[in-house]
């Protein structure tokens, strides 16, 4: 007795069976979707976000709206003193001592007075541990926002004016706002958009250009303040002449410490407190030696005013529209560098994030922090790293870098007035070292040139025109190249692989069986008004162009095309009115569409839009192969004279006009076709399906 199953008879859905060489063929009937769903509005089989989120909302208890508004209290409810404790103390302790010269380094790269990069290691650290949802996190300061301030700022007002600095703290307030809309309204997606290569081109430019507008304080003189490679350049050259030996060698030395301490600590676990105390023992050694010997050649940071900020309101908003772009710049790299390490820390350390409430807590430290002296900050990579490397469990690792970075603004200020400023600067070199990812550029040439383009295109233009201008055009062309790839979606010739019903491409698996007068075709994107022109080539390519086929009676051209539409996921209204021109346009020319494995959304909208009853509901199919069995039932059914005929026509769809006997030819070969739209018509009418019958080479 035969098995029940989705196809069988006793589920009263097979369509039709047979019975070929004693071997059953069946054909699963696809299922319309209900007159009611297809006259009614879009139907999905999820609920439209917005009511999504009011019954989440609905159900959500006191904790849950607690934990929403404030991510601190999920591990705050959660805290195990005993075991977190002594892991979130000594991770805050390293990466506190870590921040505080790494933060004086980086305001000088902003063209701010070191105070201010201890400020920006501050209150934000305390809001973002409250309002932040990654636990490991490292926020404030960084070289890349950093030079991206330098860089606008530097062609608004002098950096030794005190507009500067409230330019600088403007900055932080507008990107604290950028970031908050973006996580409240959701739009973190659109980062998506710049490919990897492109950022990868730009912070190695980046770095490249940090390095070098730092190598002023190793030569021992003043330098053009630009983020082009070319006028640094110069201006080193031009100024060669006052080159000084002595903060050249002490310069370069701590940089040899720096990265010394750097690699061993990466190599050895053991060793890892040397990569931390890194940029603690420059700043000691270098302020040792000018305190012993006070050489005149070397410049240190002066005086350093001691106590915590005070609040203020942020000033300057008249410049406000020359900072937008920046602005925006600055928020599309927090979204990178923080969302990104944010993400990847989540998932080594088992706990969920969300994007978006990353960039709102992210928003918050920056507005909060725009109000007490701070420029914008955002999550860095090397301390981010080493706080997760030290064990923090929770976000009070960063409530302890915080209360470092605040003893030091009160209780330590004074001592850092010697640090020399080639030390500050060896600091920062050694940073942005990490960034220089030229292993990238050699990878993506060996695997996809098209990627090493967008690498090289962003990289040369960054260096040469400014990181504005890098960035433009680096996601000028990953958008461009994002439209090319959709407009020209990938088509693929499916085949039936021997011994089997899967259909594969032809040329990716060049024995699969293709059929005389079919052809089945698999369209690997959604189909849309910007595609649907390239798809329609394509098909009329495949049509004119026949494929070598190597099973069924020769019909010398093309009476079936077979729509493969698993991959497509969705179909706007100008696919679905080129498809009733493709369908009008295949009529005349007798040749039928048939439609395989439409997912539900795509037969929905099919079905309202009136295709499905043009075509005609029995050339739906679940399977490719059922499509192929009924086509080529038709095909093996026509009479052996008009196969014969058909064989010997050259397949030109174009012909001028005929001979007599080529005119009665074609009448000999279309007439079975005419036949056949009849017939299909009548069936319609009856509401009877096509019988599908296989003969031995099928199967």
């Amino acid at each position: 007795m035969e098995k029940s199953s989705y196809a069988s008879r006793s589920s009263g859905e097979v369509s039709a069976a047979a019975s070929v060489g004693g071997r059953p063929v069946r054909v699963i009937p696809l299922r319309h979707p209900p007159e009611a769903a297809a006259r009614g509005s879009t139907s999905s089989s999820s609920p439209p976000w917005w009511r999504a989120a009011v019954g989440t909302a609905r159900g959500m208890g006191p904790l849950e709206w607690a934990e929403a508004a404030l991510p601190c209290v999920a591990w705050m409810r959660r805290y195990r003193w005993k075991e977190d404790l002594q892991a979130d103390l000594a991770a805050g302790i390293t990466v506190g001592v870590m921040l505080v010269p790494q933060g004086m380094s980086y305001a000088k790269l902003a063209g701010l007075h070191p105070i201010y990069g201890l400020y920006t290691g501050f209150v934000p650290l305390f809001v973002y541990a409250i309002f932040g949802s990654s636990r490991q996190l490292a926020v404030g300061p960084v070289a890349l926002v950093s030079l991206l301030v330098s860089n606008v700022l530097g062609g608004i007002v002098n950096s030794s004016s005190e507009l500067y600095t409230e330019l600088a703290i403007l900055l932080a307030f507008m990107v604290g706002i950028l970031e908050c809309l973006m996580g409240l309204l959701r739009l973190g997606w659109l980062i998506r958009f710049i490919s990897h290569s492109v950022i990868s081109g730009f912070t190695t430019a980046s770095a490249i250009v940090i390095g070098l507008s730092q190598i002023k304080y190793f030569l021992g003189y003043n330098i053009t303040r630009s983020s082009k490679i070319i006028p640094l350049i110069e201006s080193i050259i031009a100024g060669i002449d006052q080159f000084s030996w002595l903060p050249f060698v002490m310069g370069s030395s701590f940089l040899a410490i720096l990265l010394i301490m750097k690699n061993l600590g990466k190599s050895n676990k053991r060793l890892r407190f040397l990569r931390v105390s890194g940029p603690f023992t420059a700043v000691v050694l270098g302020t040792i030696f000018v305190k012993i010997f006070r050489p005149p050649a070397i410049s240190v940071v002066g005086e350093i005013p001691q106590g915590l900020p005070k609040f203020s309101i942020p000033r300057g908003f008249e410049h406000l529209m020359s900072l937008v772009p920046t602005a925006v710049l600055i928020t599309g790299v927090a979204i990178l560098e923080s969302v990104g390490i944010a993400k990847a820390l989540a998932a080594k350390n088992g706990y969920e994030l969300d994007s978006n409430k990353e960039l709102f807590g992210l928003g918050i430290a920056n507005i909060c922090g725009s109000f007490f002296s701070a420029y914008p900050a955002t999550g860095s990579f090397s301390r981010s790293a080493v706080n997760h490397e030290s064990g923090a469990k929770t976000g009070l690792s960063g409530i302890i870098m915080g209360i470092i970075i605040g003893s030091a603004i009160m209780f330590m200020t004074p001592l850092f007035t010697d640090i020399p400023q080639c030390a500050l600067a060896a600091i920062v070199i050694s940073a942005v070292t990490g960034l220089v990812d030229y292993e990238e550029a050699i990878f993506l040439w060996g695997i996809d040139k098209k990627d090493f383009f967008l690498w090289a295109i962003t990289f040369i233009t960054t260096l040469i025109f400014g990181i504005e201008i890098g960035v433009l055009v680096g996601v000028g062309f990953s958008l461009a190249f994002v439209i090319h790839e959709s407009a020209n979606p990938h088509i693929a010739v499916l085949g039936r692989l021997p011994g089997t019903t899967v259909y594969r491409n032809t040329l990716q698996y060049p024995e699969a069986y293709t059929y005389n007068g079919i052809v089945v075709v698999r369209i690997d994107a959604p189909i849309y008004f910007a595609n649907i022109s390239y798809i329609k080539d394509r098909l009329r390519e495949y049509e004119l162009n026949l494929p070598n086929s190597n099973r069924g009676p020769d019909v010398g051209r093309v009476y079936f095309v077979i729509l493969e539409m698993s991959p497509v996921t969705y179909i706007d209204s100008s696919a679905v009115q080129a498809l009733k021109d493709l369908h009008q346009e295949y009529k005349a020319r007798h040749i039928q569409i048939a439609i395989a494995n439409p997912n539900r959304q795509v037969h929905l909208l099919l079905s309202r839009s009136g295709i499905i009853d043009l075509i005609g509901s029995q050339w739906c199919f679940v399977r490719v192969h059922d499509a192929v069995q009924v086509c080529l039932q038709h095909v093996q059914n026509s009479s052996p004279s008009v196969m014969k005929l058909a064989s010997q026509a050259s397949g030109d769809l174009a012909d001028s006009i005929p001979t007599p006997k080529a005119e009665q030819q074609q009448q000999m070969r279309y007439g079975f076709f005419k036949n056949l739209w009849k017939a299909q018509d009548g069936n319609r009418e009856a509401g009877g399906e096509v019988q599908p019958l296989l003969r031995q080479n099928l199967v």
